[in-house]
Parts: structure tokens; C-alpha cells; sequence
């Protein structure tokens, strides 16, 4: 980062963020989100304090009710004195280039206490299910001194998985009208969670897409089929035994969970996913979703998970940011938007390939 960039960081503004304003935190990732004029400078003063907020990705499909589980958990936590910020992510519409940004109406009455900031944002068209800026306002509130970071976007597919190298823990939220629990893992949300939660649990269904996820989840392990004989052996006495392993296997899911975090300090054991159940309407299951989030967070700490997790986030935020400077000089600095303007009626007539206009366009010679 250059010398003159963090020269020309705003003192008054810097002065005013480190006294705890509100106002300057808001007109900070203002500045940041929007790309204005000394963002950069603003990001590089305020790196060296990120590293203690515990960073959480809540993502789940449209309806998941993801945000009334969010303003539940932010509830708690402030219940436990602990200060929330909030990134929600909306998808922005493809056609108007909009977002609805409802997540804010649904917390509204919670982002009135000091202790709690939520700022929405649109994608607005990037890949992931997170805009460009979104990790580096998570980086602003983990700077501003905020306890618990929740970042909360919808997830339908594999392009939502940024969530997962965003936070340190990734909840996905399903319902029982998500359908059945193979459906959820083939649209690629198994792969960012390190916990599922099925909402909305005092609906029918609930129960059965619980035991699904949790079998899924065996299966990723080698597990599931440990007992069940080979294809020519079935024993059909054996099916009511097995039913009732299948309905066990929440429950057993959640014990190896505690058990995995309680021997992390030895290195040797793993994470196991559970999937816990949650009425996030009444608060039912949130004390239990806070107290395994918790888990999670020593599991990673005393395991080495989190350091690995937080470089690769470093190392992708360096990838990020030269992606995003070679884009600024090709397209803005160098003309290549003209360029391509220029080359439109070749293109059309098939005298040049989209190729040899690329090429131009990087060589600089449009």
C-alpha cells in the first residue's frame, strides 16, 4: 500500500471512528462499500486491529427465515452483554440491478441499541452470494471492536459457498419445506456449513429432514452403512433396528460434536457437523445454537482450524484485490472499455474474435 494512501486517510474521521461513533462507523464502510476516494487508505489503517470479533455466516435458502433466526441470536448475545454488527446480503436483481433489502425492516427494532449495527447490501451482480465489499465491512465492524460478526445472505447453490471462506462458523438453515435433505446437499450448501440448523422445527417434516441431514452426513463420513449388510443379505428383522438408528442420529451427531470440540486441545479429533433444531419465532433451540457456535469457536481456536481459515481469507483478500486493481486499470485507466466499444461492429461482423479483442484490450494497444 503506498505511503500517500494512508497520508490521505481522514484523521477527524479515523478520531471519530476509534471514539466509538456510530456516525463514523456508518460513513466509514460507506466509503468503503462505494469504492469513494481514500477507501484503501481506510482499509489499510484498520488492519492491524481486525482478529477479535468471531465472525459468523448465517446462509440458507429464500423463506430459511434467516433473518428472524438472526435477530434472535443477536437477542441473546446482547442479553449477554456482547456487541452484534450485522452484513445482510440481498441478492440484486439481474434486470433493475436492485435488491430488496428486507432484512433491515425484520431488525429494525434491534439496530436502535448501541450495542448493535446492521448495515444491508446488494450482491449487485458478483458472484457468491456476497458483494465485493461485503468482507472487508466485516473487516471495519471486527475493527470497531464488535463481539459477535454475522454476515447473512441467501444460499441456493454452489455459487453461494463465499460464505464459508467469509466467517469462522457457517450455520445453514433449512426448513422442513426445503424439501428432503439429499436436495439441500446436491444445491452445495453441505459443503460451507459447520453446523445445520432446521428451522421453523415445530412445523411437520422438521424431524425427518433432521434425521436426513444427519444421515447425509454419515454417509460423508463412511459411516452410515457400517452395520447394514451387504446388497444380497438384507435382513428385512433388522429394518425396525435400523429405523431407529436412523432417528438416533441427530442426537449422536450432536454428542460427537461436544465430544470433538472437548478433545480439540489433543489435535487428533475432527469436527463433526450436528444439526440442531430452532423455532427462532419464540427463541426455542437458541440457547443451544449459541452454546454449539461456541463450541466451535474453541474447536477452531485450540485445533489450529481458525488460523488456517483466517490466512486463506488473508490470502484470498490479496487475490481479491488485485483482481480488482487489474480490472480498475484495464477497464478505466487504460481504456479498455473504449477499446471494446471501438471493436463492437468487428465483432458483429465476425472480422475479429472476442479473443483477439481480449488480447488487444490486455496488451493495451486498443
Amino acid at each position: 500500500m503506498p505511503n500517500d494512501a494512508v497520508a490521505a486517510t481522514p484523521q477527524k474521521l479515523i478520531a471519530d471512528f476509534d471514539a466509538g461513533r456510530r456516525a463514523a462507523l456508518a460513513r466509514v464502510i460507506s466509503i468503503v462499500e462505494n469504492q469513494r476516494e481514500g477507501f484503501l487508505g481506510l482499509l489499510n489503517a484498520l488492519h492491524t486491529r481486525i482478529g477479535g470479533a468471531h465472525r459468523i455466516g448465517i446462509t440458507g435458502p429464500p423463506g430459511a427465515g434467516k433473518s428472524t433466526l438472526t435477530a434472535a441470536l443477536i437477542t441473546h448475545y446482547r442479553g449477554r452483554g456482547e456487541s452484534v454488527g450485522v452484513v445482510a446480503v440481498d441478492p440484486t436483481s439481474p434486470f433493475t440491478g436492485g435488491a430488496l433489502l428486507g432484512d433491515r425492516i425484520r431488525m429494525n427494532e434491534l439496530s436502535m441499541d448501541d450495542g448493535v449495527f446492521i448495515r444491508s447490501m446488494a450482491t449487485r451482480g458478483s458472484l457468491g452470494g456476497l458483494a465485493l465489499a461485503t468482507k472487508e465491512i466485516a473487516d471495519v465492524m471486527d475493527a470497531y471492536g464488535f463481539d459477535r460478526i454475522i454476515v447473512e445472505t441467501v444460499g441456493v447453490g454452489q455459487s453461494e459457498l463465499d460464505i464459508a471462506r467469509a466467517a469462522d462458523s457457517t450455520v445453514v438453515v433449512l426448513v422442513p419445506e426445503s424439501g428432503d435433505g439429499i436436495q439441500a446437499m446436491k444445491a452445495g450448501l453441505m459443503e460451507a456449513a459447520d453446523l445445520f440448523v432446521i428451522n421453523k422445527a415445530d412445523r411437520p417434516g422438521a424431524d425427518r429432514l433432521a434425521r436426513e441431514v444427519s444421515t447425509m452426513l454419515h454417509f460423508r463420513s463412511g459411516r452410515a452403512l457400517r452395520n447394514v449388510p451387504a446388497h444380497h443379505g438384507v435382513d428385512m428383522k433388522r429394518a425396525g433396528a435400523q429405523q431407529a438408528a436412523a432417528k438416533a442420529a441427530e442426537s449422536a451427531v450432536r454428542r460427537k460434536a461436544t465430544t470433538s470440540a472437548d478433545a480439540s486441545s489433543t489435535g487428533a479429533a475432527s469436527w463433526e457437523i450436528p444439526v440442531l433444531k430452532t423455532v427462532a419465532e419464540t427463541g426455542d433451540g437458541v440457547d443451544e445454537l449459541s452454546a454449539t457456535l461456541d463450541r466451535h469457536r474453541t474447536w477452531l481456536t485450540e485445533s489450529g482450524e481458525l488460523s488456517t481459515r483466517r490466512r486463506q481469507r488473508l490470502a484470498e483478500r490479496v487475490r481479491d484485490e488485485v483482481a480488482r486493481t487489474v480490472q480498475r486499470s484495464v477497464w478505466q485507466e487504460r481504456g479498455g472499455a473504449e477499446a471494446l466499444e471501438r471493436a463492437l461492429p468487428d465483432l458483429e461482423a465476425g472480422r475479429v474474435t472476442p479473443y483477439d479483442v481480449a488480447a488487444l484490450i490486455l496488451r493495451g494497444n486498443g
